[in-house]
């Protein structure tokens, strides 16, 4: 009996180990690395877009740096809000620039994390976190990625772990905000942007013509709840 008794309970102990092994092995972590900036493969993830795609006079690049804190990307360029003598288009507002994902093969799952965290190094200037979701009509005709908007506030001249709880990301169209009774879906994540306007923004920001220079470590998701 002793004996049955201690291999019912060696038994016991080690369901118990199991047990626990499993419910830790499924619990998320605290946090996931979508980004790391210190390639160049990783910097071939994205590419660039501006108001010189119409006819608008701002430049962009993307590239890799070695500093204090190691690799690191570079997003910078001009931002001009004059037009182009010849050109064809005709838009409402220039003096934009941005750096947007390519597509994820399949999606990323945010699904059990909260917030989006970036370390950056910014020049006083507000910038725009753009998170792309599955498109919830499924129609031919609208095909376009939903777009989430935050604005970003990145002090001059240090690193900042900059946090934005998924919750602060708003429906937009295009670059603005719509008045739709909507939830993001962190599940089905296809891509991300970071953008930069001459114009705009929240008050205490550079803003107007010229220059801007984010410096970008990494993009993570966090568990913070």
């Amino acid at each position: 009996m002793s004996r049955f008794r201690g291999l019912w309970q060696a038994s016991v102990t080690a369901t118990k180990r199991a047990l626990a092994w499993n419910v830790e092995d499924m619990m998320p972590t605290s946090e996931k690395c979508i980004f790391n900036f210190n390639s160049k493969e990783e910097i071939n993830k994205w590419h660039l877009y501006s108001d010189s795609e119409y006819g608008g006079l701002s430049s962009a690049s993307l590239e890799i740096a070695d500093s204090a804190s190691g690799l690191t990307g570079i997003f910078s360029g001009n931002l001009s809000t004059e037009l182009a003598g010849d050109s064809r288009w005709k838009i409402n507002r220039s003096g934009f620039c941005g750096m947007r994902s390519k597509k994820f093969n399949g999606f990323i799952d945010l699904d059990a994390y909260d917030t989006i965290s970036m370390r950056l190094r910014g020049d006083g200037r507000c910038y725009i976190s753009t998170v792309y979701t599955e498109n919830w009509v499924n129609s031919p005709a609208q095909q376009e990625d939903n777009s989430w908007q935050a604005f970003l506030i990145v002090p001059k001249g240090h690193w900042h772990t900059v946090k934005v709880p998924l919750s602060r990301y708003l429906p937009t169209w295009r670059g603005n905000v719509i008045d739709v009774n909507l939830e993001m879906n962190p599940s089905r994540i296809v891509g991300m942007s970071l953008s930069v306007n001459a114009e705009g923004g929240v008050p205490g920001a550079q803003t107007g013509p010229g220059d801007f220079r984010l410096e970008i470590d990494w993009i993570k998701g966090l568990r913070t709840l």
